[in-house]
């Protein structure tokens, strides 16, 4: 089995065009991400949520290769994947608040936002849950043959389950068009990683002899080029890869953490010293260096994104609740009666 890819790719990097639109698709992430933990803290969700903020260059970085007929799964921290995909922000924002008009009918939440119809298989609440999914995914887009390519997004914690090693033994022993992209954001939950997880986590699909590299996750050019040359191999039938994104997660692991943990878990020191590392100054650092664009363009994009997020509060302010009855019929195959 080919420890690496048969064919060399062009030492390509995205085109000022693309750069920008992957800003304006991270930042997009960004200010919703943001307006969430404010509609938490302010009581106006029925939930939790676990919020992106820090992460962002990963997800558009690997998603700007993708399109509607390629899959992803996510994890419990997924409204990220869920817009770098191409999700629509407005129902599942209605979903996060519970919502009729959600993207799951307001019966999945935060956790659970999924949009087939965009390739988005799902968040996922369950550590790891998304990794099997996405390796059953892949089966079946090598079984179509049509060129369909599976990515799975799961975090350092998830990497210590043993289902990721099933999934990348059988992606490998077939050659399945699966990219694993583990986003190492430092921590599993409020335990430091190097507490619970041995090793680099990266050389795990090394004895499947799959490729495995380590990127700076908070760097989109980065990330963009590893993503380009695995999903090429995927497309072309050459099987998995591995990509470690190492990042951090700037908010903390919930929104609610505050109101039970006793004591933080990390310092402001190092809050800070990533807040100094963070995705999206370094892209608009780079495009007005650069210039790629100006500040004025910058404003007008911040000023569009604004308006967007606003609507998509409003949309979800707007909506019904969900009928309780549907839930039976949401659950079982053929309904209340069926059920029954």
């Amino acid at each position: 089995m080919p420890q690496d890819s048969d064919r060399t790719l062009p030492n390509r990097v995205p085109t000022n065009g693309q750069l920008l639109s992957m800003f304006e698709r991270m930042l997009t992430i960004r200010r919703f991400e943001e307006r969430l933990g404010e509609d938490f803290h302010a009581g106006k969700l029925p939930g939790g949520v676990h919020l992106y903020i820090g992460q962002e260059a990963v997800a558009v970085g690997v998603c700007a290769h993708l399109d509607d007929r390629d899959r992803i799964t996510s994890t419990h921290r997924g409204h990220g994947h869920f817009i770098a995909k191409g999700g629509d922000p407005k129902p599942m924002v209605a979903e996060i608040y519970g919502k009729r008009d959600g993207i799951c009918g307001g019966m999945g939440g935060s956790m659970h936002v999924a949009d087939v119809s965009k390739g988005i298989l799902g968040a996922n609440g369950i550590v790891a849950g998304g990794i099997p999914i996405a390796a059953g995914a892949a089966l079946a887009a090598q079984l179509d043959g049509n060129g369909r390519v599976v990515v799975c997004f799961f975090g350092d914690g998830a990497a210590n389950e043993g289902v990721l090693m099933e999934s990348m033994n059988i992606a490998a022993l077939w050659q399945l068009p699966l990219i694993f992209v583990c986003e190492h954001n430092g921590f599993s939950e409020f335990s430091p990683s190097d507490t619970v997880t041995a090793g680099e986590i990266r050389e795990r699909a090394r004895p499947f002899g799959m490729p495995a590299e380590l990127v700076d996750g908070n760097d989109l050019v980065a990330v963009w080029r590893a993503a380009d040359t695995a999903v090429d191999r995927a497309r072309t039938g050459q099987g998995p890869s591995f990509i470690e994104a190492a990042t951090y997660r700037i908010r903390g692991h919930l929104e609610a953490e505050a109101h039970f943990l006793s004591r933080s878990y990390r310092s402001e020191e190092e809050v800070e010293r990533w807040r100094r590392n963070d995705p999206i100054d370094r892209l608009s650092g780079h495009l007005l260096s650069s210039e790629i664009c100006s500040e004025a363009e910058i404003s007008a994009i911040e000023a569009k994104i604004g308006e967007a997020v606003e609507e998509a509060a409003a949309f979800a302010e707007a909506s019904d609740l969900p009928d309780a009855d549907r839930a039976p019929a949401l659950m079982f195959a053929g309904g209340p009666a069926e059920a029954a």
